[in-house]
């Protein structure tokens, strides 16, 4: 890959998961093999100690380096690390560094990983001379379709393959895998938003049979208010305001139990959320809207009930 024009650097890496253990205590992550490259590539920077260097890759050095939340897990937040021991597949590796916290994303989290050599990692755990993936560093954005073409063709004629589409590789830049994250969040979006549509609506129908209930239960009511004066008008106000409440309450307790799941997943999951005042005002509107909507109806018939019989009916 080091051939390629314009690739300002290129970190090979093979990637698995083993059980990590150390002084009593054990995790399960992922372990990745590379080279003194990777930072460079993958915009790393490291906290304590060093990166893996060209030296260790020649020497088959058993040395690491841990991401932030591994070393959580095996030494505590506040112990030293560097210099410390851990077993992998029954090897032992020292402990040459440790990376700073950059948290996760939905292709994984390099906070929970360890770094080791990528020969280390083919000797001693993988057993064999293959890697899992190659990166790249582009120059430019401009330059990432140049740099792709050149690089399929490199490995098409280094796997002597003539055809591209029985190619045993596939290749991919950071707008690819952008154009999947929003084509997978786009599904959810509309999986989502349909959900909550028949949320509402049930929703809707329940408020709507609660106030006809309530209108037949209080015809003899709606029936004095007119006599004595209420016209169409105040009767249908007075019913669309008690539908709004209603529907109001409800999304003030949604808004409300939304903040304390948030406040619980970024408590006791790790991940970060946050309630936005676009979302509660979204809420509170949609809220508000769904009250006015599903307590038309029950508001107009008890607008329409005529007075004489209102005060006739038992």
């Amino acid at each position: 890959m080091r051939e390629v024009n314009q690739a300002q650097a290129v970190a090979p890496e093979i990637s698995r998961r083993y059980q990590v253990t150390a002084r009593g205590t054990n995790t399960n992550t992922q372990i990745v093999g590379t080279t003194a490259s990777y930072p460079q590539v993958r915009n790393l920077e490291v906290a304590e100690g060093q990166f893996i260097t060209d030296p260790n890759l020649r020497n088959l050095a058993k040395v690491a380096v841990l991401g932030p939340t591994v070393r959580d897990d095996l030494f505590g937040p506040d112990a030293e690390a560097l210099g410390q021991k851990i077993r992998i597949k029954n090897v032992d590796f020292q402990v040459i560094g440790v990376t700073k916290a950059k948290g996760g994303s939905g292709f994984g989290s390099q906070d929970d990983m360890i770094f080791v050599p990528l020969t280390t990692a083919q000797h001693f755990l993988a057993g064999d001379a293959y890697v899992t993936s190659i990166s790249i560093q582009a120059p430019d954005q401009n330059s990432m379709p140049a740099i792709q073409q050149q690089v399929n063709e490199l490995l098409l004629l280094r796997h002597k393959i003539s055809d591209p589409q029985a190619a045993d590789f596939s290749i991919l830049n950071q707008a690819d895998i952008a154009a999947t994250a929003a084509s997978v969040t786009g599904t959810f979006t509309i999986l989502l938003g349909a959900i909550a549509g028949i949320s509402l609506l049930v929703g809707g129908i329940g408020i709507m049979n609660m106030m006809l209930t309530t209108v037949t239960e209080r015809t003899r009511e709606i029936g004095l208010r007119k006599v004595v004066g209420a016209k169409r008008r105040d009767i249908s106000i007075q019913f669309l305001t008690e539908s709004v409440m209603l529907t109001f309450i409800g999304g003030v307790v949604g808004i409300l139990l939304g903040w304390l799941l948030s406040f619980s997943v970024t408590q006791f999951a790790g991940i970060v959320t946050q309630v936005s005042l676009s979302s509660v005002m979204l809420a509170v509107g949609v809220s508000a809207a769904i009250g006015i909507i599903f307590g038309f109806y029950p508001a107009r018939r008890a607008a329409g009930l005529n007075p004489i019989e209102a005060l006739r009916y038992e």
